[in-house]
């Protein structure tokens, strides 16, 4: 391995558990504070029926987006959170702009520094938003704009949908269509989208080596 990727392995490896024992340390904290513990009974309950979901989905997206992003961005996606809604479109159309292809040494790099700017750039909007909440709600809450918000991530994917399809039309014509008739048949869940993004890629992997197979790639 590279120095540089010697280092970033480190410094993701660190972020990573510095992430997980902030995250754990407040409800500790409070607890002892106010000395008051959950029960065990119910806080076990709760576990089982979030934990298997959410390991198996935090694998799948470990492999799902890794070659996507590179290691760098997917240490620092995994600890600022908000992959697919933000930092992998951030990532992709940063490599798009800079023409440089995902798992390259170049995309690596970009990806990185688009996903670091990204979660600088929210960590200040949310800042911004927590100071000026009382004076932006009646704005943004207004009837005039909420449909512009409502449409945000559809415009923001559209975008990018039209990228990649335009990329490889026999790739992406399976899944897109898999999803749509999921969606119509089932809309309820629009909620797990993020549940959903492995199962296109695992589903956009075997089509590729389908028709690879038959020559049609």
């Amino acid at each position: 391995m590279s120095q540089y990727d010697q280092k970033i392995h480190l410094w993701g490896r660190v972020s990573g558990i510095l992430a997980i024992i902030a995250f754990a340390s407040y409800p500790l904290l409070v607890s002892i504070y106010f000395n008051a513990w959950p029960y065990l009974g119910a806080l076990g309950k709760g576990l089982l029926g979030v934990i298997p979901v959410f390991y198996t989905v935090g694998i799948i997206e470990a492999f799902t987006y890794a070659p996507m992003l590179g290691a760098g961005g997917s240490y620092l996606s995994f600890v600022t959170g908000n992959i697919t809604n933000l930092k992998a479109p951030c990532a992709i159309n940063a490599m798009k702009v800079a023409k440089v292809e995902p798992g390259t040494p170049e995309g690596e790099v970009i990806s990185t520094i688009a996903i670091g700017i990204s979660s600088i750039v929210t960590t200040v909007i949310l800042f911004l938003g927590m100071l000026l909440l009382n004076t932006l709600a009646p704005i943004l809450e207004s009837p005039t704009l909420a449909p512009a918000f409502a449409n945000i991530l559809p415009a923001l994917f559209g975008g990018l949908a039209v990228i990649f399809i335009s990329r490889n039309w026999k790739i992406a014509v399976g899944p897109m269509v898999f999803m749509l008739i999921l969606f119509i048949v089932m809309p309820s869940l629009a909620d797990k989208v993020s549940l959903l993004v492995p199962v296109g890629a695992i589903l956009a992997i075997v089509l590729s080596r389908f028709l690879y197979k038959k020559g049609k790639l």
